[in-house]
């Protein structure tokens, strides 16, 4: 019981310290720094909306590329099974021709998975862009906190004490 009550005393003045000193901007003289990392996020924040709009509008392209390559594909593995049974009856020329067709077959494949990974990587390039534009409109809104603040301890101080 001794112990627990100062550790609280303790714990209670740790907590309001770390609200009191979480602002990076605490006086008039860091409105500069404030308004010039204000400018810094804004830009970024539009850069990244920019990129954004880009990445999204490139992405049914993607998509179409990769559905188009994924029937391609299923569609040379098919010729390739047709040439494969007509080889195991059928001549040298036959399965001269059913090798072909497989190898192209495989390469279809092999483009069909490409397709298929620069899709994801659009997708995950979207993904990425959302969440560095929420991480600087929070900052954004941190830095409009911390110059209200600044605000309002400047027109407190300014303003004269009224005499009763």
């Amino acid at each position: 019981m001794k112990k627990i009550i100062p550790l609280c005393f303790l714990f209670a003045l740790q907590l309001t310290t770390t609200f009191s000193y979480a602002q990076k901007y605490r006086n008039a003289e860091d409105t500069v720094r404030l308004n010039k990392e204000f400018v810094r996020v804004s830009n970024e924040l539009a850069d990244l909306n920019a990129k954004l709009t880009i990445a999204e509008n490139d992405l049914p392209g993607y998509q179409t590329k990769a559905n188009q390559a994924n029937n391609n594909a299923a569609n040379a593995a098919n010729e390739s099974s047709n040439m494969a049974s007509k080889a195991t009856n059928g001549s040298m020329g036959d399965a001269k021709k059913a090798k072909r067709k497989a190898n192209r077959a495989y390469g279809e494949a092999k483009d069909s998975k490409n397709a298929k990974n620069k899709l994801n990587n659009q997708e995950n390039k979207v993904t990425r862009y959302k969440s560095d534009i929420e991480r600087r409109q929070k900052r954004i809104q941190d830095l409009e906190v911390m110059r209200l603040a600044i605000n309002t301890k400047i027109m407190n101080s300014s303003t004269p004490p009224v005499m009763q």
